[in-house]
């Protein structure tokens, strides 16, 4: 039996001319171009595969290749000293401004930077005249039956020691505390009536010295007794020139706690009449008293001009002890 005719070939689909054929998207063209010499025949002849194909396509040639570097320049020196030296200024300013803050705020803590009696024992010649002795003085009820009273400064003594200050026994009263230094100052009240004179006894104690020196005064009643009344300060062609110890009418003295320093005060009549009795604040201000000292108010005086300045004294000692050094 005759063997039957093999099936004609299935037609070959018509493809069309290359220049009008369109590659798919993505695809590589891998027709030699025109005039291009053709790829070396393989050595053994027919390619060893089926059909005369490969099982896989060949490697394509790279679309791109890679782009060559630029060469990077070598950094100029000084360049590179000018960025170290920003380097280093600025950890500079950085450790400068931490520094800084530390310490003040260390000197701000120190208790020794701030206490009262460290401030207030050089006082005497940090504080000007004007605030420890304002030349006017202003005591709203202050009088008697709580009358206004305005006093004016009208001389301030040299700041000295306090040998030819002070009373001998009331410098030897004082000697457990010392004397730095003895600062006065003399007040007129408007009429020009009576004279004032003021002081302020900066002492070397600390503040078991203060309060030791308080205690005494309170238990024992120092500051009523004659012997130790204050020194006047006479001040020339005023209302005190003729203010001398003969002429102290009434007193205070009173120890400070708070800062080292000692605050006293006497008043006396301005024409120079001598007073034989005199009398300590705390019987001048008495109601019933008849005495001419407080009939004519001079415990006012001497306790409203001593009141005044030791509480600009405190205040001042306060503000200065708060501000950080």
């Amino acid at each position: 039996m005759a063997a039957p005719a093999p099936a004609p070939p299935p037609p070959r689909p018509e493809v069309p001319p290359a220049a009008t054929r369109r590659r798919p998207v993505g695809a590589v063209d891998l027709t030699p171009r025109p005039g291009a010499t053709p790829p070396p025949p393989y050595p053994g002849g027919p390619l060893p595969y089926p059909h005369g194909h490969r099982p896989y396509p060949a490697p394509e040639t790279p679309a791109e290749t890679t782009t060559r570097l630029r060469p990077v320049p070598t950094r100029h020196p000084a360049r590179a000293a000018a960025a170290a030296a920003c380097v280093v200024l600025g950890l500079g300013l950085i450790g400068g401004a931490v520094t800084g803050a530390y310490l003040t705020s260390e000197s701000s803590a120190d208790p020794v930077a701030r206490d009262p009696y460290v401030t207030g024992r050089t006082a005497w010649r940090d504080i000007p005249v004007d605030t420890l002795f304002p030349r006017t003085l202003k005591g709203e009820g202050a009088g008697p039956g709580g009358a206004d009273r305005v006093w004016t400064r009208i001389g301030v003594a040299p700041d000295s020691g306090c040998t030819s200050g002070l009373d001998p026994l009331l410098l030897k009263t004082l000697r457990p505390v010392g004397c730095e230094r003895l600062l006065r100052a003399t007040y007129a009240d408007a009429t020009s009536s009576s004279v004032t004179t003021v002081g302020m006894v900066f002492t070397e104690g600390g503040t078991d010295e203060m309060r030791a020196l308080s205690t005494r005064f309170t238990d024992q009643h120092l500051d009523i007794r004659t012997d130790l009344m204050p020194r006047t300060y006479a001040v020339k062609d005023t209302a005190a020139a003729g203010f001398g110890d003969g002429q102290r009418a009434t007193w205070t003295v009173h120890v400070l706690t708070e800062v080292p320093v000692v605050v006293f005060a006497v008043s006396g009549f301005a024409d120079g009449r001598t007073v034989t009795h005199p009398q300590p604040v705390a019987k001048a201000l008495a109601a019933d008293s008849t005495a001419a000292v407080a009939q004519a108010g001079l415990g006012h005086e001497a306790k409203g001009i001593a009141d005044r300045i030791e509480r600009g004294l405190r205040r001042t000692v306060t503000d200065l002890s708060e501000k950080p050094r």
